[in-house]
């Protein structure tokens, strides 16, 4: 363990290593095993760094693992490094507001907790510390169809409304059902996706799998149903649905009073059609780089995702978001929130509640920052002129 934290100490200040986020992330790799505490963590790649050493190989490998050889799960935080930004100054920012609100969800910080599935294989605490923390920071949440606890045990651990992360199943009565409980639990919204109609290859989990020796039929064995499809007959029932077209916009609004959001998004065709279909938001999302192996980052397909909407409903964008300063990027191509993912769960995964507290503070000082240190004293002040293209300059 020394020498190979030497060696990432000589590789993490060698000119070699050009990336930003490459250099912060070996850094991390050097000292996040010795955190002991969530406080002591300084950025989100520590907190990565002491998930690692605690949750279980299979566990933390679906955490880890894009699909095929992860491009486009590196490419969701690299292609950030595209953009540069402007900042203007002798501005007064001594009152400033970071909140947000999308389709009447509010939150103090301009991004939402991501849904994520089986939060329980992290930590005990599962979503509900999750929501804990939500509460505690005043954070925003989607909750995950794949959740290992209740919709109604999260809603009330929140305290407050969440929206709730629909897959459409291959059974209509099936979907029709799990809306409905989201909606009588007090879910505000329901963020359809749409990114994975054939599966997906993630091939990292499995390698990561084999690392793991212990027997974890307890856990995943058939029997076990989530949550979500408790009292409801699965037999035949399949995640998604592979015939699935726009019409399932209209047919979800029939369902449900609820704001229907189109998570999933990636091209400018796509968004028209989604307002076109009558969709109340978009995700512009590849599920962490889960879905379909495009090699291209989230916020690169933002801009033409911005464009095609023109305001008409509103923009989140997911995906690679690492620092504060990514927030500021996607805020300022457009997006009206970002969405984490991956980070949270490392924070759950290493200290439980208290993690994912740790990193909503990180990321909302960075953005603080940011906003700040760019002249910006709302998120309505961002916009395209604090940002450089460096492929278009």
């Amino acid at each position: 363990m020394t020498n190979r934290r030497a060696f990432l100490s000589f590789m993490a200040t060698s000119p070699l290593f050009t990336s930003g986020a490459a250099l912060a992330q070996a850094l991390a790799e050097t000292a996040g095993s010795t955190i002991k505490d969530a406080s002591e963590a300084l950025n989100v790649f520590e907190m990565e760094a002491a998930a690692r050493a605690i949750v279980p190989p299979a566990h933390f490998g679906y955490l880890a693992s894009g699909v095929d050889n992860n491009a486009t799960l590196q490419a969701n935080h690299t292609a950030y490094e595209r953009y540069q930004i402007r900042p203007r100054r002798l501005v007064d920012v001594s009152d400033f507001d970071m909140s947000t609100e999308v389709l009447g969800l509010r939150s103090a910080n301009p991004f939402f907790l991501c849904p994520i599935g089986s939060c329980g294989a992290f930590h005990f605490t599962g979503e509900v510390g999750v929501a804990n923390a939500a509460r505690e920071k005043d954070t925003a949440m989607i909750l995950s169809t794949q959740a290992s606890q209740s919709v109604e045990a999260v809603i009330d651990a929140r305290n407050g409304p969440i929206w709730f992360q629909l897959y459409s199943t291959n059974r209509w009565s099936v979907t029709q059902q799990l809306v409905r409980r989201a909606e009588r639990a007090g879910c505000t919204a329901i963020a359809l996706t749409v990114d994975l109609p054939a599966g997906r290859n993630t091939e990292t989990a499995a390698l990561m799998a084999r690392q793991d020796t212990r027997n974890c039929d307890a856990c995943h064995s058939p029997s076990r149903v989530k949550p979500s499809f408790e009292g409801i007959d699965m037999n035949g029932v399949g995640l998604v649905d592979a015939a699935l077209t726009w019409n399932v916009v209209e047919r979800l609004k029939n369902e449900t009073s609820l704001p229907i959001v189109i998570k999933g998004i990636e091209t400018r065709e796509d968004a028209a059609l989604a307002v076109e279909a009558g969709a109340d938001g978009v995700v512009v999302s590849n599920h962490g780089g889960r879905a379909t192996p495009t090699g291209r980052g989230t916020i690169e397909a933002l801009p033409e995702v911005v464009e095609a909407i023109n305001g008409r409903i509103p923009v989140v964008v997911d995906g690679g978001i690492r620092r504060g300063s990514d927030i500021f990027k996607a805020i300022a191509l457009g997006a009206t929130a970002v969405g984490i993912g991956r980070p949270y769960a490392w924070g759950l995964g290493a200290f439980g509640q208290a993690g994912v507290e740790r990193v909503i503070d990180i990321l909302r000082r960075e953005f603080a920052i940011t906003m700040r240190g760019s002249g910006a004293r709302t998120l309505a002040e961002i916009g395209l002129n604090h940002i450089i293209d460096t492929e278009k300059r």
